[in-house]
């Protein structure tokens, strides 16, 4: 083991609940320590709330050309030939939206006096952990400690996620071509949300949820203009429908998802491109901190419903 530093407070994770623990501990004169394996900001900031407002965002200034470029146009504005999507440019231009506000928390951070270590933390005792970072393994003993761990995604036993066919969220919004159709397993928001966008983008979509309508956990009169929405636009909605298993069909480029899912008593099955997001789980299982049987909010095994 190399080097080994003391701190007064240890922050494990720099998600938006650890980065701000992190700069009062230091603005309060304790030595602080924050370890974070991936960017400073967090699930919200890197890979969930900021980068998927980018996608829709983009997604919906594309509709607005489509429109535009409609016949006759739009609003007395029109649009000669087609608006095309480069996805990979999209997703590039996200990614710089990330980037500048994953430096402002590094920029809050050092300004604090909080001392940033880059690396994944696994603990050895109640106030003493590893961090194996990109110069070797520095070892930290703090008096307090601060778990922030946040929250990764949940693999289906029956759909684990490959990130090529079969995608998490976090694959979703980091896609190098636009999907020609995909199957999102899970009615919640977040998978709607990806969902909404890739359907104003041009992909033809399908949602599969397993309780009677989607985003179950809110109000009828919430959820009556998102279904009216996604009926508009050709979002085929599939309620009480639990997924069962996947198979990829075809060779090369026309290499396909074939969904399987139940209905009620009986059993239907379409081909999708690709497949989105389902559920989230504590990212706490490889650090040393115990483990156990996850349990999602309609039991363990069955997540298909969205929680971030």
């Amino acid at each position: 083991m190399g080097e080994t530093r003391r701190c007064d407070v240890l922050v494990v994770g720099a998600g938006p609940g650890g980065y701000v623990a992190a700069i009062r501990a230091a603005q309060l004169g304790l030595r602080t320590i924050i370890v974070e394996a991936d960017k400073a900001g967090g699930t919200c900031l890197i890979r969930g709330c900021i980068p998927s407002k980018a996608i829709i965002h983009a997604a919906e200034r594309f509709e607005h050309l489509r429109q535009h470029a409609s016949e006759g146009g739009h609003m007395g504005i029109s649009v000669d030939g087609d608006p095309g999507v480069d996805m990979a440019a999209m997703v590039s231009w996200k990614d710089s939206i990330v980037e500048r506000l994953n430096k402002g928390v590094e920029a809050l951070l050092k300004g604090a006096g909080a001392e940033l270590v880059k690396g994944w933390a696994t603990f050895e005792g109640a106030k003493r952990c590893t961090v194996e970072t990109a110069d070797g393994t520095v070892g930290i003993e703090a008096e307090n400690v601060i778990i922030a761990t946040g929250s990764s995604h949940i693999d289906l036993p029956f759909m684990p996620c490959d990130e090529e066919f079969i995608l998490s969220s976090t694959a979703a919004l980091d896609l190098d071509s636009l999907p020609k159709s995909a199957a999102i397993v899970g009615g919640g928001y977040i998978g709607l949300e990806l969902g909404c966008a890739l359907a104003k983008l041009g992909t033809e979509v399908t949602v599969v949820e397993g309780l009677d309508s989607i985003l179950a956990i809110m109000d009828a009169e919430l959820r009556r203009p998102l279904e009216i929405w996604l009926k508009k636009h050709g979002v085929a909605v599939h309620t009480n429908a639990l997924a069962r298993g996947t198979e990829i069909k075809g060779k090369g480029a026309a290499r396909k998802v074939e969904l399987t899912f139940q209905r009620g008593p009986g059993k239907g099955a379409f081909h999708q491109g690709r497949q989105g997001p389902r559920d989230r789980r504590p990212q706490a299982q490889h650090q040393g901190l115990g483990s156990g049987e996850h349990r999602g909010p309609h039991g363990c095994g069955r997540a298909l419903h969205q929680n971030r």
